[in-house]
């Protein structure tokens, strides 16, 4: 398996893989998520890919297929009331294609994402995970991540 940086080749294959994300958030959550829908778009794709603060990285097999990604975004937080200044890594979305779960890919793509932030000096990495998708709550603390901050809401 080969971990690198996203391309605008990769673009077809990063649609097939947030189609699959969306259908996991459906499944959990159709009051909020839409069938057949993606959180981005082909244009939006290529804008993210020209963004060095948005990194987005892709994992491939050994024929380079591209079986799994991760969407960062470097935030900086800077003179904000009474945190810290800091920079942190955001994982904004990974993913590893369906059909081969449970083979490390995203466990690969999560140590990138955590040498990446190491290496531009970030003090940590977060990300949020909705409550209905269990199976990236167990991959996510069997990491080693805790939860950071809880989210709550009530439908009216």
């Amino acid at each position: 398996m080969n971990i690198r940086p996203a391309c605008e080749s990769d673009i077809p294959r990063l649609g097939d893989l947030l189609l699959q994300v969306c259908r996991v958030h459906n499944q959990g959550r159709p009051d909020l998520f839409r069938a057949g829908g993606r959180k981005y778009d082909d244009e939006e794709l290529r804008g993210l890919l020209k963004d060095p603060d948005r990194p987005i990285l892709v994992a491939e097999d050994e024929t380079g297929r591209v079986i799994g990604y991760a969407f960062c975004v470097y935030q900086y937080h800077r003179n904000e009331g009474s945190f810290n200044d800091m920079t942190t890594l955001y994982l904004d979305d990974l993913c590893v294609d369906e059909a081969i779960r449970g083979r490390h890919a995203g466990r690969a793509l999560y140590q990138a994402v955590l040498d990446l932030a190491r290496r531009a000096g970030c003090y940590n990495v977060t990300l949020n995970v909705w409550s209905c998708n269990e199976s990236a709550m167990r991959f996510y603390e069997n990491c080693g991540l805790k939860p950071q901050k809880v989210g709550m809401e009530v439908i009216l």
